[in-house]
C-alpha cells in the first residue's frame, strides 16, 4: 500500500477548486443517559440549539460550543453506535490553560496540559493522538497543535482540547481574517503585544505606528503569512 502527501501548496490550490461550500456541521456522539448527557454538555457552557422529543420513538438534543461553526447532537435513535464509543473529538483553543481553567471553574474533570512525544513513538496511550506517548506539560516551544489537554462525557465519549495560534498555510483563507470570540482577540492581541515589545527593543524606539502593526501581524498569523519583524 501507498500513501500519497498533500503539501500545502496543493491543498490551497485545490481549496480554489471548489466552487460550492459544503459545510460540516454535526457531529453525532452516542450516549445511554440523555439527560445527563445534557446536563453534562450544558454545564460545559455550549450552547443548547434543540430538544426535540416525539414523546415516542425519537429524541434528539443539539449543543454547539461557543464560536464552533459545528455542533454535537445526540439522543433516542439517533445513532446505533456504542455509548461511549466517540474518541479523539478535537476542540480547538487558542490559549490551553485559559480553556482549562474555565471548563475547572464548571466542575469538569479535565488532564493537565500535555504534548506529544512524537510519531516515531508507539506508546500506551490512546491511537487518536499522534505517536501515542504524552509528555506531561505543554510544547516546550509553544508550537500550534501540539499542546492538548482530554476531558470525557459521562459515557466515556473522549474530547481534546488542541491549542492553535497559528494556522498551518490553505487552512485559512488569507483574504479573511475573524476570531470566533472574544477572548481568542484578546489572545491574538497579547500575541501582538509580546512580539511588539521585541520589535521595539530591536528597533530601540517607540513604534507610533503600532496599531498598523499589531494589525499586520494579526492578519499574518492567521494566515500564515509573514509576521512583521
Amino acid at each position: 500500500m501507498s500513501t500519497t502527501e498533500v503539501d500545502s501548496k496543493d491543498a490551497t490550490a485545490n481549496a480554489k477548486v471548489t466552487t460550492l461550500d459544503t459545510k460540516l456541521e454535526i457531529v453525532v456522539i452516542p450516549v445511554s443517559d440523555i439527560d445527563r448527557a445534557k446536563e453534562f454538555y450544558g454545564r460545559l457552557g455550549w450552547r443548547l440549539d434543540a430538544d426535540y422529543d416525539n414523546g415516542a420513538d425519537f429524541r434528539v438534543i443539539q449543543f454547539t460550543p461557543p464560536g464552533s461553526g459545528c455542533s454535537v447532537i445526540f439522543g433516542k435513535n439517533v445513532t446505533a453506535a456504542a455509548p461511549g464509543s466517540a474518541q479523539g473529538l478535537y476542540l480547538i483553543v487558542s490559549d490551553i490553560e485559559a480553556a482549562r481553567k474555565e471548563l475547572l471553574g464548571r466542575n469538569v474533570a479535565i488532564s493537565e496540559a500535555f504534548h506529544d512525544a512524537g510519531s516515531v513513538y508507539a506508546g500506551p496511550d490512546p491511537p487518536y493522538l499522534f505517536g501515542r506517548l504524552r509528555v506531561s506539560g505543554p510544547d516546550p516551544e509553544h508550537r500550534s497543535y501540539r499542546t492538548f489537554a482530554s476531558f470525557s462525557d459521562p459515557d466515556g465519549n473522549g474530547w481534546l482540547l488542541q491549542e492553535i495560534t497559528t494556522r498551518l498555510p490553505g487552512r485559512i483563507d488569507s483574504a479573511a481574517t475573524s476570531f470566533s470570540s472574544a477572548s481568542d482577540l484578546a489572545s491574538a492581541l497579547k500575541r501582538a503585544e509580546a512580539a511588539h515589545g521585541e520589535h521595539e527593543k530591536r528597533t530601540g524606539q517607540r513604534d507610533e505606528n503600532w496599531p498598523e502593526w499589531y494589525a499586520a501581524h494579526m492578519v499574518a498569523e492567521q494566515s500564515s503569512g509573514e509576521l512583521p519583524e
